[in-house]
């Protein structure tokens, strides 16, 4: 498997996703331009990820500018056609302004920028400590959508305090049924408010997020 990262202008965690896949996970990973329109190099068993940041300045709403980029339309395409995309915080925006995943990301409840490390679950309640960072990180859709990605198992990550205790104390941005991560019918379009790729070297003091990282992109957990 091979990984591409678009760089948008104001992306600020491009970097942060190409060294934790680089060096921590020891994958194979190019940087894409936004302007570039080419994904040739790529095919559908490979994956493109959209980083964290403040793409196009975060202009009229957060993703809104960067989903008409001429590298967003080719992944779009690639998408559809079955590609691994994955879209961490500003990326999960873009992914739901490009209407690759539902709902859509609101101005965190309290009004205020969120800066610090929270604890995430899946299925099995093992909590993950994994930092967020973002203003406008609320996940909002009607409810029968929300009936339909709980019924199908596309909420892959609920916001949870350090037991694995789904509460809403322990929702930091107020996000409609604690959701901090879905991903598409198909299971090949997946998106998260939280940083795995700040928390996968030992440097940090937490590597939680290697495993969610590697749950997520490099395993069939994506695909049927």
């Amino acid at each position: 498997m091979k990984f591409g990262v678009v760089v948008f202008p104001g992306s600020n965690c491009d970097r942060d996703m190409y060294d934790a896949l680089h060096y921590d996970l020891q994958q194979d990973v190019t940087m894409l331009w936004h302007k570039d329109k080419d994904l040739s190099k790529f095919n559908l068993e490979d994956c493109i990820i959209l980083p964290g940041g403040f793409s196009y300045g975060d202009y009229l709403r957060c993703g809104a500018i960067a989903r008409f980029s001429p590298m967003m339309q080719s992944v779009i395409e690639f998408a559809n056609a079955g590609g691994k995309v994955f879209g961490v915080c500003n990326g999960f925006q873009i992914l739901c302004e490009s209407q690759l995943l539902p709902g859509g990301l609101l101005r965190n409840e309290h009004q205020q920028f969120v800066c610090k490390n929270v604890f995430i679950t899946n299925e099995t309640g093992k909590p993950y400590k994994i930092p967020v960072a973002h203003g406008e990180g609320r996940y909002y859709a009607d409810e029968n959508t929300l009936d339909t990605l709980q019924n199908n198992g596309q909420i892959l990550y609920y916001y949870c305090n350090e037991n694995g205790e789904v509460n809403r104390a322990a929702n930091p941005n107020g996000s409609i049924r604690n959701i901090a991560g879905i991903c598409n019918a198909e299971r090949n379009v997946f998106g998260m408010m939280p940083h795995p790729e700040r928390a996968c070297s030992p440097v940090l003091g937490n590597i939680d997020g290697q495993e969610i990282l590697k749950s997520l992109l490099m395993s069939a957990q994506l695909v049927k």
